[in-house]
């Protein structure tokens, strides 16, 4: 794709550099419980559209923060020393290996600016993370979007579009994927990083990992220097107000990376709650263990309710709305339910308009969700 400031010198200045930007729709986050309280009236809100912790952080997490409200007048480590040396520990790296991000979305922008053209390729599955294809737009590249298979990543159809697109640089893989949960194993991921060209940056989006440390794939660095993990603080450890993700990657590819990032990309804030969450990997087991316990409650429930869903790997869990009832739609119930209070994710962006992901939530909140949906659903 050309850029529209090679097509003449009369073009005008404010025109986008690429004509796929003006393609873009402005992402769309979850909707806040405060816009919510204006739009409806409704007080009492519970929010299970962003995959949020609601158990919250860690209480050293707290303690970290209080301790830097005297210094906000100062600028944060640009190196981020002391966290990128927890991480290293943690992941059995070397400090050389890591880049720090403002959450893991600033880590795959960087990857994209740092690796792709306007004349490149990036290979990503069908329902996998909207951004991966916003991100090909932005760079003024062809987004290759392989379908998906089972709603997971078909990984030798995969292979077959990085061969049959040899200009392609990065290929993003979420594992667990978001929205629909779904995990690869590590047999069939180095299978797949072992058949593209190491010219190709293979990127492991890891952002649920704590939820499935099986789907952990930190043996890949030591094998391969074209493969980037990116994970994120801003799930189960609760940080996601914050912002700090970080990146796994061969010396090279980081020494890159951190050549683009931005100065400061990480606040003093997000580094010191950061390295204290990764210390408390306990409260990471308690985390873990109540989102397993009630995610096979809220399985039984939709079970009862006749709602299919998909098994997931991460803290969310994707809901078909198909019922005989023909003024019952996905987008219906998702209406309903935000009129009385419990707001959840339409995935129609996604090409899914028949389901919803909703985030697993603390037990009273669970079960506002599932007594809120029967009552929509067997309303006369």
């Amino acid at each position: 794709m050309q850029s529209n400031q090679s097509s003449g010198a009369n073009v005008s200045p404010l025109v986008p550099a690429y004509d796929s930007i003006l393609e873009l729709a402005p992402y769309q986050t979850g909707k806040p419980v405060e816009e919510l309280t204006r739009e409806y009236g409704v007080s009492d809100v519970v929010k299970l559209a962003s995959n949020e912790n609601p158990i919250g952080c860690s209480p050293q997490v707290t303690l970290a923060i209080t301790e830097q409200l005297g210094q906000l007048a100062r600028y944060p480590d640009g190196n981020g020393y002391y966290l990128k040396q927890a991480l290293a520990d943690f992941n059995s790296v070397d400090v050389e290996q890591i880049t720090l991000g403002n959450g893991s979305n600033d880590l795959l922008d960087i990857l994209a600016r740092g690796f792709v053209s306007c004349d490149d390729a990036i290979v990503y599955s069908e329902y996998a993370f909207v951004v991966y294809s916003m991100l090909a737009k932005i760079q003024g590249a062809t987004g290759v979007e392989v379908p998906a298979q089972r709603f997971g990543h078909d990984l030798k159809a995969m292979s077959k579009a990085v061969t049959d697109n040899p200009n392609t640089k990065i290929v993003f893989i979420a594992n667990p994927n978001n929205p629909t949960g779904t995990q690869l194993g590590h047999k069939e991921l180095r299978e797949f990083v072992a058949s593209v060209p190491s010219s190709v940056l293979v990127v492991l989006d890891e952002a649920y990992i704590e939820y499935s440390p099986e789907s952990n794939n930190r043996a890949l660095l030591n094998e391969f220097d074209n493969v980037v993990i990116v994970r994120t603080f801003s799930k189960a450890y609760g940080l996601a107000g914050l912002r700090v993700g970080y990146a796994l990657s061969s010396i090279p590819v980081a020494a890159l990376l951190n050549r683009i990032r931005q100065p400061f990309n990480v606040s003093r804030v997000a580094l010191a709650a950061a390295a204290a969450a990764l210390n408390d990997q306990d409260f990471i087991e308690k985390v873990r263990l109540t989102n397993n316990e009630q995610m096979r409650w809220l399985e039984k429930q939709f079970d009862a309710l006749g709602l299919g869903f998909i098994k997931s790997h991460a803290n969310f869990i994707m809901v078909e709305i198909e019922v005989e009832m023909e003024a019952i739609t996905a987008a219906s119930i998702h209406q309903a339910l935000l009129e009385q209070g419990v707001i959840v994710r339409p995935l129609a962006a996604y090409g899914l308009p028949n389901w919803l992901r909703i985030t697993v939530g603390l037990a009273e909140d669970n079960l506002r969700l599932i007594d809120t949906l029967h009552s929509i659903l067997t309303e006369d």
